[in-house]
């Protein structure tokens, strides 16, 4: 989503779709819910039947706190920004663009809120009546700065592009024409927003000061610029011909001085990317026809080479996610798999070991389910290839230490996927199911502050499944869940989880919303409208603070739509303030009360304080997640497996890997060989456990220069070698992951023939794909970056 004040919810639906949802030829299943509300005004019922009856007065206190807005103007798709955090301010942009043979003809409007979307106002001329390019969307500033810029479209012959800027949220613009045509969306510095950072489409690299005010070009023949710390700027640029011809012959630079000085930090550069206190860079060795990540703590002064497998020209890198202490790294496989394996760093992300194999990663530019699960620590769900090329999920609680299968929900059945009827899992559909086309109109949802929520659409059995699926939720980070929902559904946490919101997604018009008080295990029924609408998206603000959701839809036919948004405030509806008694003590990671170190994960277990789930009531925008930790005895499960070992599958324990039995395990550490001497456990970076179990794990400099020289040459130290010394333990990876190609199972068709099979619909994820790109920017996945052709973006993304 990006920052909270900049978070953007597109709604966008083509005009050549037609009508909502018939284009994507929706079945949903009948399902045994109260009936529909009737016709007409504000109703509301129990789906639960007589086990809801914990809300009086629905229809009145939602109806009178029901605002309807109507855009009406010929417009084809909508983009919504919050801007601010807790302001209520809202810009909605509409669009309308036609192609014709030499131009195309476009035209926008722009609405503010500042009710949270209960009412709106045209400020187009504002902007001048301008065409905004959607593609660059609206760059909404850092925090609560107020600050937003709109790119418009100009004229063919113009010397520069246009922007407006407003720095009093979106209240007044000025119109700024600028020196250049921006290639992207111009990036605010993260702690001043006042600098601004922008690549043109010739290349050049443009700084401003003063908001947009002026600019200077501080660099040409630039392919990607990104903010470092500080002011520091990093940025690659092509020597020669084109950032995609000099691709692998990239130079890395950065400047701390807006452009005064430059310091080029390294050559033969095929992507760079940064996360947390980590820069990454991708680096082609001296052959020219592999490459290897490099990791710096000091911003690009010095670097070592990340001890992970080289990877060639059909291959990629992809950071999953990094902070501080930890990086999860995904390494593809040689050849057309469709799969790679995730590693782990040390906190110097420099020494990684093997977390997951067979890691489902379409290619590159592809999708992964990777998903962190943000209400609770240490938490993340991803998804596997099996050898048959079915597809199940796996969750992780301990920050990649051991992967599992998610646990079957109570009162489900296994479908037909599965070998048995009771011995099965629940598998969840993300984004590669999203690419699929599958029936799943959402990713999985958790929130920082909704503590313990996740909410995700899945299927039970022994694969995921190409049926449509339920909405299921735990209460508890992953550990146990519960069908919520049957079909897919939209959903939103509000209230820091103390208001959960549906809608049903069909093909059909819909006027239902649903809503739990109870965290999934009660629902209501109230219909928002007399007249249903083709629905297009829910929006809340970021942050998962409101008590404000709007739905969003149209009406009427291809040459008469009309967008319309429904705003409504359950505040009036969950009126009581939440007082002490509506809370309870909640141990996170519990699974065995009975035993000292229940609920202990990464070295210490937490009591939070809770909303019980029969309080109804509002937690309010000012409540703040309260915990209490407690420090635990050190235990095998706060160690992962050191370089060289592994986990076996369903194993704590960690063994050594065969082929490296006998071999010193020998890495090259800021300049200097190491020799590992490792009982086959390292601590997991973070973890704050004490005393207890305490492998023993020792480096010991062996006196040796050693360096790598793929980086940049020039800072090669003198030695008798010119080749890098590295884990020896790389090449027979390779080896093993060749070995590996080779006996995976070609897919046939029989058997479990409701199983999604990844061979069968991969194409989908692969016609938007480059070959050979790296994603080194955490969080951001592969295939949105909408970068020009020649963008060295790596999937360190």
């Amino acid at each position: 989503m990006g920052p909270r004040g900049a978070a953007r919810l597109a709604v966008a639906l083509a005009l050549a779709l037609g009508a909502a949802g018939a284009a994507l030829g929706l079945r949903h299943r009948a399902r045994a819910r109260a009936p529909r509300g009737g016709g007409g005004g504000s109703t509301a019922a129990a789906a639960g039947g007589e086990a809801c009856g914990g809300l009086r007065g629905v229809p009145a206190a939602l109806g009178n706190n029901t605002h309807q807005c109507v855009f009406d103007d010929l417009s084809g798709s909508v983009s919504l920004s919050w801007v601010g955090d807790s302001t209520g301010v809202i810009l909605v942009l509409t669009t309308f663009q036609v192609p014709l043979v030499i131009m195309s003809f476009g035209q926008s409007k722009l609405y503010r809120s500042e009710d949270y979307g209960k009412t709106f106002k045209d400020i187009t001329s504002l902007i001048n009546n301008t065409f905004i390019r959607t593609e660059f969307g609206m760059a909404i500033g850092p925090e609560n700065s107020g600050k937003v810029i709109l790119t418009g479209d100009v004229s063919g012959g113009s010397r520069g592009g246009r922007i407006f800027r407003s720095s009093d949220f979106a209240k007044n613009f000025v119109q700024t024409d600028l020196p250049f045509h921006p290639l992207v969306q111009i990036t605010y510095h993260p702690q001043n927003s006042n600098c601004l950072l922008a690549l043109s489409t010739e290349n050049g690299l443009w700084v401003s000061r003063d908001f947009g005010e002026t600019w200077e070009e501080i660099h040409k023949a630039v392919c990607l610029a990104k903010w470092g710390a500080n002011d520091t700027i990093f940025f690659t640029t092509y020597l020669n011909n084109s950032c995609k011809a000099d691709l692998g012959l990239l130079e890395l630079k950065k400047t701390s001085d807006f452009g005064k000085a430059f310091k080029v930090i390294g050559t033969k550069i095929y992507s760079f990317g940064l996360g947390g206190r980590f820069l990454f860079a991708s680096v082609m060795t001296e052959k020219g026809t592999t490459r290897r990540i490099h990791v710096s703590l000091d911003q690009g002064e010095t670097w070592n080479m990340a001890q992970l497998p080289s990877v060639g020209h059909e291959q990629f890198y992809s950071i999953l996610a990094a902070n501080d202490d930890l990086v999860f790294m995904h390494v593809d496989e040689p050849g057309d798999t469709g799969f790679g394996t995730i590693y782990t760093s040390d906190d110097r992300g420099i020494v990684y070991s093997k977390s997951l194999e067979r890691h489902l990663y379409t290619t590159t530019g592809g999708e992964t389910d990777f998903t962190n699960v943000t209400s609770l620590r240490g938490i993340y769900i991803t998804s596997v290839l099996s050898e048959d090329n079915s597809i199940q999920s796996v969750i992780t609680f301990d920050r990649g230490g051991e992967w599992v299968p998610l646990r079957k929900p109570k009162n489900t059945t296994c479908d037909s996927t599965a070998r048995s009827k009771e011995e099965c899992s629940l598998h969840i559909h993300a984004s590669y199911s999203i690419s699929q086309k599958l029936n799943v109109p959402m990713a999985p949802l958790s929130e920082p502050n909704a503590v313990g929520i996740v909410i995700a659409h899945g299927s039970v059995g022994g694969a995921i499944s190409v049926m449509s699926p339920d909405v299921y939720i735990s209460d508890d980070g992953g550990y146990t869940w519960a069908r919520m929902l049957e079909g897919p559904h939209h959903y939103a946490i509000l209230d820091s989880g103390g208001l959960i919101v549906a809608i049903e997604h069909t093909s059909q018009p819909v006027n239902i919303i649903e809503f739990s008080t109870d965290e999934g295990q009660c629902w209501y029924r109230y219909a928002f409208s007399k007249d249903p609408i083709f629905f297009t998206g829910l929006a809340s603000e970021p942050g998962a603070r409101s008590m404000n959701v709007s739905i969003w839809g149209f009406r009427g036919s291809f040459l008469s739509r009309k967008w319309v948004s429904y705003t409504i405030d359950f505040s009036e509806l969950l009126s009581r303030t939440c007082e002490d008694k509506d809370y309870t003590i909640w141990l996170a990671h519990s699974s065995n009360p009975s035993i000292p170190s229940d609920g202990c994960i990464l070295g210490y277990k937490e009591q939070y304080r809770r909303l019980r789930k029969s309080s109804v009531c509002q937690n309010g925008r000012d409540y703040m997640v309260t915990k209490q930790p407690t420090v635990c005895p050190c235990t095998l499960e706060d160690f992962l497996c050191d370089f060289g070992y592994y986990r076996p599958e369903n194993q704590s324990i960690c063994v050594e890997q065969p082929e490296l039995k006998g071999h010193d395990l020998e890495f090259c550490l800021y300049g200097r060989r190491e020799l590992l001497k490792t009982s086959g456990y390292r601590k997991i970076p973070g973890d704050k456990c004490l005393g207890g179990e305490s492998p023993s794990r020792q480096e010991t400099d062996m006196k040796k220069k050693c360096t790598s020289n793929f980086l940049n040459p020039s800072q090669l130290a003198a030695s008798t070698s010119s080749t890098p010394i590295i884990l020896a333990v790389v090449a027979v990876l390779l080896i093993t992951a060749l070995a590996g190609v080779l006996l995976v199972k070609k897919y046939v068709c029989g058997g479990r023939f409701l199983v999604h099979r990844y061979s069968v619909l991969r194409q989908h994820a692969e016609a938007n794909g480059v070959e050979g790109m790296d994603a080194l920017d955490p969080g951001t996945p592969a295939s949105k970056g909408g970068y020009h052709d020649d963008s060295d973006e790596d999937l360190l993304e």
